[in-house]
């Protein structure tokens, strides 16, 4: 065996970070718990909540570290000395990472009640770092509670949870909470390309853009990908390299795909579709991004500053600051609810194809047929246009004959029944004015809406 493959060492863990400045990210977290080391603000429990692969356990790790060196309590531990190097190794006889999935019953929390009294045996505090920590049961947590509430001075919990709603609000309660968010486009980029200069392999920035989309924001994923495309392809990876590994679409087909449904190009559309389905692309995971494509495009058309420079590379934003202007934001939002409502039927269907190419064309004609609020306004117009006057004040209301109950002569008699006299109504000018512009009305709501058109023909005023 080769001293190279002695050392290999996968790069999620090679490239874990060490220090809290070196979390991708997590800023906000980071810089909360620098500040509690350094004023001695330091409590007794900490919970992490996030998704998959975003720091939570390596945040614990980095605080456990900084509680524990042997030059601490200290935001920058050293990374030298004994204390620091068994707990990055796992080894540390104070700190214990519990798995909360497979240690969830209440006898492994009362041996973990116990073992809190007594001291550790080399640093300051005694840690216990529990992950998945929503896997315990009712029982675990309820042994748990007064310990976590009044635990001694020299133990700290810090727990880690993808899932905090499954967590008692009695423990919720007792821990510091921190939520750590997705990791942005453009700082996965960032890290990944740090990565690649490292390990020495040429990557283009589109093939990096394509790992970090395929991760969904998950850091660990990203770092696993770009792994898997290093054993695969060697030194130089390609965008095509990972778009084959990971059955991923290009951002260029996505961008074809959008172009060709705001255009109502159903031809292309369905031309498009069947090229990714014969070259083995998951059409439900296509179906997701065009969802988050036409997502970014919406917020582009309301607020373009939302995006930001962090979630998107600067050559994606050009296009979608162009793609905005092929619809108005009204028929974007009405596109987007066609395509969720297909995802959520996708999902299950056995003809995936079918679903999606019958909600691709609905979305192209939904995106091409004006919306209520722009047929009013273009009518608005035309009135302005046409010269329409007013419209006329309401008829006024009828007047009735006063009854009586008798005739004057006749007191036996029924009173014949009241007639109603109304005022004459006059025809309203307006009406025949509007008769007599009608074709070139409907001229004027075609050039704005051109598939309003067929209906006025077959309506009058």
């Amino acid at each position: 065996m080769s001293e190279n493959e002695k050392k290999y060492e996968v790069l999620a863990r090679k490239y874990r970070p060490r220090q809290f400045a070196e979390v991708v990210g997590q800023q906000h977290v980071t810089q909360t718990l620098v500040n509690a080391i350094e004023r001695k603000r330091i409590a007794q429990a900490y919970l992490f909540v996030g998704p998959r692969g975003v720091g939570k356990t390596t945040i614990a790790r980095i605080l456990a570290k900084a509680l524990n060196c042997e030059k601490g309590p200290t935001a920058t531990p050293c990374d030298t000395c004994d204390s620091c190097k068994q707990i990055a190794a796992g080894g540390h006889l104070d700190v214990l990472e519990i798995d909360g999935a497979s240690n969830n019953g209440v006898d492994q929390v009362r041996d973990l009640r116990d073992s809190v009294r007594y001291a550790p045996a080399r640093g300051p505090y005694k840690i216990y770092i529990i992950d998945e920590v929503h896997m315990l049961s009712i029982g675990a947590f309820n042994a748990l509670l007064k310990t976590l509430e009044e635990p001694p001075e020299h133990v700290k919990f810090i727990f880690a949870t993808t899932e905090p709603q499954k967590v008692p609000a009695t423990i919720l309660s007792r821990c510091q909470r921190f939520d750590l968010r997705r990791i942005a486009t453009r700082d996965m980029v960032s890290h990944l390309a740090m990565i690649s200069k490292a390990e020495k392999v040429s990557i283009d920035e589109a093939a990096l853009l394509a790992v970090a989309r395929g991760a969904e924001g998950g850091l660990r994923d990203a770092e696993s990908a770009l792994d898997q495309l290093m054993t695969f392809c060697g030194k130089e990876i390609t965008e095509a390299n990972v778009l084959s590994v990971f059955g991923l679409v290009s951002w260029k087909s996505l961008e074809q795909l959008v172009e060709a449904l705001l255009r109502g190009d159903l031809a292309g559309l369905l031309r498009l579709v069947a090229e990714l389905d014969e070259a083995g692309k998951d059409l439900q995971r296509l179906t997701a991004e065009v969802l988050e494509y036409l997502r970014n495009l919406l917020v582009m058309a309301h607020a373009a500053d939302v995006l930001g420079e962090r979630e998107l590379a600067d050559a994606q934003l050009v296009t979608l600051r162009q793609q905005a202007g092929l619809a108005p934001p009204g028929r974007l939002a009405r596109v987007v609810e066609v395509l969720i409502e297909a995802q959520g039927q996708i999902r299950y269907a056995l003809a995936r194809r079918t679903v999606l190419e019958v909600a691709l064309i609905r979305a192209a004609r939904t995106a091409s047929v004006a919306t209520l609020d722009e047929v009013l306004g273009a009518l608005a117009g035309l009135e302005v246009a046409v010269g329409l006057p007013p419209a006329p004040a309401p008829a006024p209301a009828a007047v009735a004959e006063p009854s009586s109950s008798y005739r004057d002569d006749d007191d036996d008699a029924p009173a014949a029944p009241s007639v109603a006299r109304s005022a004459p109504v006059a025809a309203p000018d307006g009406l025949t004015v509007l008769q007599q512009k009608w074709p070139q009305i409907i001229e004027r709501v075609h050039a704005a809406a051109p598939l309003a058109k067929g209906y006025l023909k077959d309506a009058a005023p």
